[in-house]
């Protein structure tokens, strides 16, 4: 589906009915890494993954810099607007939990509750921005595979790529279609983000953190200091999953989210 959306044509995918829940996809992907979610999980929940500003079938609009955090947030906040959605539950993932962090900070009275996958508070370091600043260049001169060769060995286990190709050929294709100067705008805008542990004390809703036991981008380590700082957060650390838990592990994952959203009575009326 596609409408426009703060001067840009915003695609989504989108299945189900009752309580909504908005997936946010990682970096460099788009909505499609939640296909296993929107396929799998029980159509009794409103499932929406929407392609964020630049990503998939996404347009970036007009102008250049950084793709912001917040920028994203502003977006996803339209969007529910536009689909006339109150409060939902926010599953983000990686760069998709660090637009989450940027929609509670903006916009909370629209988070009903939140789902943290393979993400951190935390900002950048010097040593990550200068890798990422590194990586936009190899980007801008060889294109999106430049990321793909880079990235894929963290974004996937290395028990997932021995034993999984089929699964690494997927996100290949999503990465590489993603569009050069969208990657590196993304990755200036993932440089840049605000560093989030503040918010951490703050969070008021219902929380879930889920990590993939070998995830080594945002290991478990993180997932449990992170979980430890919001009020009544569970922690789930879903086995033989790297830092794409949800592609990776999708009946693990799906089932830990399934029992989180009963848990907090996300689900359609009778």
């Amino acid at each position: 589906m596609e409408a426009m959306v703060r001067g840009i044509r915003l695609h989504w995918r989108e299945r189900g009915r009752g309580e909504p829940v908005v997936f946010l996809h990682p970096f460099p992907l788009n909505g499609e890494a939640w296909a296993d979610q929107l396929d799998r999980l029980p159509d009794r929940w409103h499932l929406l993954a929407p392609d964020l500003r630049g990503f998939g079938r996404s347009e970036t609009g007009e102008g250049g810099g950084p793709l912001r955090m917040d920028q994203l947030a502003d977006d996803v906040a339209a969007f529910l607007d536009h689909r006339g959605l109150g409060r939902v539950v926010v599953c983000g993932l990686s760069m998709g939990g660090y637009v989450a962090f940027a929609l509670w900070r903006r916009h909370r009275e629209r988070v009903r509750a939140l789902v943290l996958c393979d993400t951190r508070a935390e900002a950048d370091g010097e040593a990550q921005r200068r890798a990422r600043a590194l990586l936009a260049l190899r980007v801008q001169r060889d294109g999106a595979g430049a990321a793909a060769d880079a990235l894929l060995p963290g974004l996937l286990s290395e028990r997932t790529r021995r034993e999984r190709p089929e699964l690494e050929d997927r996100v290949r294709a999503l990465i590489e279609s993603t569009p050069r100067a969208t990657i590196v705008r993304a990755l200036e805008g993932l440089a840049e983000r605000s560093d989030s542990t503040d918010l951490l004390p703050g969070i008021t809703v219902p929380t879930l953190v889920i990590v993939g036991a070998e995830d080594t981008v945002t290991p478990p380590s993180v997932a449990e200091a992170m979980a430890s700082r919001i009020p009544g957060a569970r922690l789930r650390v879903i086995e033989g999953a790297g830092h794409l838990s949800n592609m990776e592990a999708p009946a693990a994952f799906d089932t830990v989210l399934v029992h989180f959203l009963e848990a907090t009575g996300a689900h359609a009326p009778a």
